[in-house]
């Protein structure tokens, strides 16, 4: 009996194009001798679409675009969930939403009141790593080290601009990134070199968030750590992008083709190690299971500073997430889907022994 696979993406989000390409490569890797799979797309409007089970692999991304049949979110799922859900079996969800409504814990809480299986984080640890001020303050209680940083919500800055971008000068100074709090792909963010690009940096932070995190700059290099599993976690080697740019924006990252990726990354194996062990904490600090990717700043004396979490890394064939176990291990792409999806049952058979009566 083949097992349910559903792979949600798209969504109403900005990362609604990275997520096509995310869903696209994992549903060309999928076993289709172990699993029955049902893409599920939800438009930029929130409503569920979907053709039903798909066989074979000759389809292209902008076949994964759908048109909605029903005009409102609420009947669109309530239609997918009758249709689809209803289907006898073994059954598991792949959330492939990539920021707001998917990876923040949404989407999961609704998995939650089903009762069904899926891949990745839970809902605490989705909303807490989205939010990077939220993340920042739990990684601090958990003693990692930290960017000065200040965040400030959006009713602050229409009240007080002034102190906030006085604030910002003496406090973090220059250069420094204006982020929203609760986004990816580096959608919003502004490599800030001095006060006078300051204001318009914040308000188009604002654009994205109703608030904003200033982060220092830490001036070195960028390295990444991939975690996999539940209770007791793997950790990767660590992988770093070799780059041109001061700032790794969503260009680099989707567009311009020049990235070249270095697992392992050049650093002593000590340090190597360092990262690995604050990986571990972090990951287990914010409550994450399943998968998680660790993002972290080296400076040029060789300290290490945790950047962020990203919940749902980027997931396509050829992403440093899935680069950095087939260079740890050996795991393949395939396989690594396939890891996760026994986390995700694994996670599940385990909240079953939860007594919801006193008797």
């Amino acid at each position: 009996m083949k097992t349910l696979l559903y792979v949600f993406y798209g969504g109403k989000s900005v990362e609604h194009e990275i997520s096509l390409k995310t869903a696209y490569t994992v549903m060309q890797a999928i076993n289709e001798s172990k699993f029955d799979l049902y893409p599920i797309y939800i438009t930029r409007e929130g409503c569920w679409c979907s053709q039903g089970k798909l066989t074979g692999k000759d389809f292209a991304i902008s076949d994964l675009v759908l048109e909605a049949a029903e005009e409102e979110p609420a009947g669109s799922i309530g239609s997918i969930l009758t249709r689809l859900f209803a289907v006898q079996g073994k059954k598991v969800v792949l959330p492939m939403l990539h920021g707001a409504n998917g990876e923040d814990g949404t989407i999961q809480g609704l998995l939650e009141l089903l009762n069904v299986p899926y891949v990745g984080n839970g809902v605490l640890a989705s909303a807490l790593t989205l939010d990077k001020a939220v993340t920042k303050e739990v990684l601090a209680a958990a003693g990692l080290p930290q960017a000065d940083y200040l965040t400030f919500p959006h009713m602050k800055w229409i009240e007080d601009q002034g102190s906030i971008l006085s604030r910002v000068e003496e406090e973090i100074g220059f250069p420094c990134y204006i982020k929203p709090a609760s986004l990816g792909s580096s959608i919003g963010i502004t490599r800030c070199l001095d006060k006078e690009r300051l204001t318009d940096a914040i308000e188009e932070a604002y654009r994205y968030d109703r608030k904003i995190v200033v982060e220092k700059e830490v001036r070195g290099r960028e390295i990444q750590v991939a975690v996999m599993g539940n209770e007791r976690p793997l950790v990767s080697v660590p992988g770093e992008f070799l780059q041109d740019k001061a700032f790794f924006d969503y260009d680099a990252k989707y567009i311009d083709g020049r990235l070249t990726m270095s697992i392992p990354a050049d650093i002593p194996d000590a340090l190597a190690g360092q990262l690995r062990q604050a990986a571990e904490l972090a990951y287990q600090a914010l409550n994450c299971s399943g998968l998680a990717r660790v993002d972290f700043f080296i400076d040029d004396a060789g300290r290490l500073y945790v950047n962020e979490i990203n919940a749902l890394p980027g997931f396509t064939a050829f992403s440093m997430y899935p680069v950095m176990w087939e260079r740890t291990d050996g795991t393949t792409y395939s396989e690594l889907i396939e890891k996760l999806i026994d986390y995700a049952f694994n996670r599940h058979a385990e909240k079953q022994l939860i007594q919801y009566s006193r008797e």
